[in-house]
């Protein structure tokens, strides 16, 4: 159950890859492009399944009049977003959302420190580019696993000259969080963008050196996790309901196919609304949101059903609906 999303046709008018997994696509909506600011995502509404699936990508470049601009990475072992999106064609028609934003840029701040890991340079690319036209006090960090997937390198070194470091795994370079959020002036402002293990580390960096974690935002993927995504069951007592959630779909999804209601907005665990309490669990609950806060992940009395997942077993929830609610009543 999502909020109401507006969608319009649109079509893909231009494709190219620029790594060896990331493709960089424009998509012209019917009636022309709006508006949106640095760290803002569209919705796609994709052909995949019986009933389709939704994808959300962030926007990459500036806002222009006509088209969206985002990049894709391949992922053979993700949901299928991904290769449908990389089998796409220019004149191919799809539906996409206006542009929404849950990980907006402050544009009070002195310092700003953006942090990129693989596929994660997408918001951060608007933000470096904004911040950089405005004159603005920006560092960005930028690591992938080869040289190869340092997507849109060329772009930000052109925009930030020196103030661009790259940190390529494969050459032995890794970002040290610690050593990193040590060195900042004490009025820094960070945005991170990334795996949850580099997003995880930053978070944990900045708060032992006693930042204030209002200076700290942060999105990572769905896809990222502790543990690799198997199949698992998720009940829910209340209903009397009992559902296989497969590797490749996520309990919202899953339970949605059943039938069950969930509150959903973004679906990238950023924004809380697909949180329900935990009854009970069977297995290592993975944590993949960036909503919860570190608190409330080691108590496990809450989970973003969009996102994370349950590892070796299953999991008992409570979604706040009822069986009269789930028939309709008082809708």
């Amino acid at each position: 159950m999502r909020f109401s999303v507006h969608y319009v046709p649109a079509r893909i008018v231009a494709a190219r890859d620029i790594s060896p997994t990331v493709r960089m696509i424009e998509i012209a909506p019917e009636g022309g492009a709006q508006s949106w600011t640095p760290g803002a995502h569209i919705n796609l509404s994709l052909p995949i399944g019986d009933s389709g699936e939704t994808r959300s990508y962030s926007l990459i470049g500036e806002a222009h009049p006509q088209v969206y601009r985002i990049a894709v990475k391949r992922d053979d072992n993700g949901r299928g977003g991904s290769r449908y999106m990389h089998g796409c064609e220019v004149g191919a028609r799809l539906n996409v959302s206006e542009p929404h934003n849950n990980f907006d840029l402050s544009w009070q701040g002195t310092h700003y420190v953006l942090v990129a890991g693989g596929i994660g340079v997408t918001p951060i690319h608007s933000m470096a580019l904004a911040l950089a036209k405005r004159g603005a006090k920006v560092t960005v960090l930028q690591a992938a696993r080869s040289r190869a997937e340092l997507a849109f390198a060329d772009d930000l070194s052109a925009a930030l000259g020196d103030n661009i470091r790259f940190f390529v795994s494969d050459e032995g370079k890794r970002i040290d969080a610690t050593a990193e959020v040590a060195a900042l002036p004490a009025d820094a402002e960070i945005y991170l963008c990334g795996p949850l293990s580099l997003v995880d580390a930053f978070r944990k960096a900045w708060r032992d050196g006693g930042r204030p974690m209002s200076r700290l935002r942060s999105e990572t993927f769905g896809s990222s996790g502790a543990f690799a995504a198997e199949p698992f069951k998720v009940r829910v007592p209340a209903l009397g309901i009992e559902v296989d959630v497969p590797a490749d779909r996520s309990m919202a999804d899953a339970l949605e196919d059943a039938g069950v209601a969930v509150m959903t907005d973004c679906k990238r665990g950023e924004c809380g609304l697909c949180a329900v309490d935990i009854v009970s669990c069977e297995g290592e609950i993975d944590h993949r949101d960036v909503f919860l806060s570190d608190h409330e992940r080691h108590e496990n009395t809450r989970i973003c059903a969009c996102v994370s997942r349950v590892a070796g077993g299953a999991i008992s929830i409570d979604t706040g609906f009822r069986t009269d609610a789930q028939q309709g009543v008082g809708f």
